[in-house]
């Protein structure tokens, strides 16, 4: 039996603003195995990438608990975070955003090492060794040492993300839209190289994406997101070839096929979002959802197993 490395209960993130209480992630939950990927999908602003950043506290939860290797760390102090943050990272979105730049290759990569004191600057001659030991395994030629970010195109400054995410042998991953901002066939690329990895140093990833032809492949799991709660999780192939929820059939029939005599039966959403700011209760789908009914808009309507690990919030089902 797979052993989980995370786990997350009833994960909450409010943000106050002017007009209200913003519920960017609300009531989350889940389990993750080790050396498994959970893709989570979702159209921009659902709160895939908050979802992410929450679990690592990089924003501080307002309610619920994440476990990881069986220890709450939705309590922890400081400094008991920077030892466990070794073991959780994050590759960023924009990789010339998350990348300083003032500091050369070396230098970006090196930076992790030097704050949890695995090196010190007086064994720079070490540093260097498992600065270029990274850069291979990234497939980044060591003459690029001391380049700065401005002097690479996009895919190689995700490859610099990936290995200051790995200078620290991490356990699990937090990949927060890695290749949206690439080139389609630099995607390819780093989406191969992530799989490389996960299978040579066992990484379990939480893989943000609103592509989902991406995490079809990628994924051991996915959850769909709506307006910050999961709507449907689920096998990735399950998923694909049932899905339950009215939001999800939406998304799946969004995907491109490539071939001109295919029949593209689109679901076509009509009518407003519901706003995350003060929600009111019933599915945040409703306004949107073809089949809502009186039932859809009464209360919130829980995930619920309906086949074993397909869980689904809808009351069709």
């Amino acid at each position: 039996m797979a052993e989980p490395l995370l786990k997350v209960e009833h994960l909450k993130k409010y943000f106050h603003t002017n007009q209200g209480t913003l519920h960017a992630v609300d009531d989350v939950s889940f389990t993750l195995n080790k050396g498994e990927t959970l893709g989570v999908v979702g159209e921009s602003g659902c709160g895939k990438s908050t979802l992410g950043r929450t679990i690592l506290r990089l924003h501080e939860p307002t309610d619920g608990k994440v476990f990881f290797e069986g220890k709450e760390i939705t309590t922890l102090g400081k400094l008991e975070m920077k030892n466990i943050r070794r073991d959780m990272q994050i590759i960023f979105q924009d990789p010339f955003a998350s990348l300083n730049p003032r500091m050369t290759i070396s230098e970006t990569i090196g930076e992790s090492l030097l704050i949890q004191k695995i090196y010190t600057r007086k064994q720079a001659d070490q540093l260097r060794k498992r600065v270029l030991e990274l850069m291979n395994f990234v497939g980044l030629s060591p003459r690029l040492v001391n380049s700065y970010p401005h002097e690479l195109d996009g895919g190689r400054r995700q490859r610099i993300g990936i290995a200051r995410t790995l200078a620290l042998d991490p356990k699990f991953i937090v990949c927060d839209e890695p290749v949206s901002a690439l080139d389609v066939s630099i995607q390819a690329q780093i989406l191969n190289l992530m799989q490389d990895l996960q299978d040579e140093f066992g990484l379990t990833y939480l893989f943000i994406t609103h592509d989902l032809s991406v995490v079809k492949h990628l994924s051991n799991t996915i959850a769909v997101m709506y307006l910050g709660q999961v709507v449907e999780h689920a096998p990735s192939l399950q998923l694909f070839e049932k899905p339950l929820h009215p939001y999800t059939q939406a998304l799946l029939s969004a995907i491109p096929v490539p071939d001109p005599d295919y029949e593209v039966n689109r679901v076509l959403l009509q009518g407003e979002l519901t706003s995350p700011v003060d929600p009111i209760p019933g599915c945040r789908f409703a306004k949107r959802c073809p089949y809502a009914c009186d039932a859809c808009r009464k209360a919130d309507i829980p995930l619920k197993e309906v086949a074993p690990g397909h869980f689904v919030a809808c009351t069709l089902v």
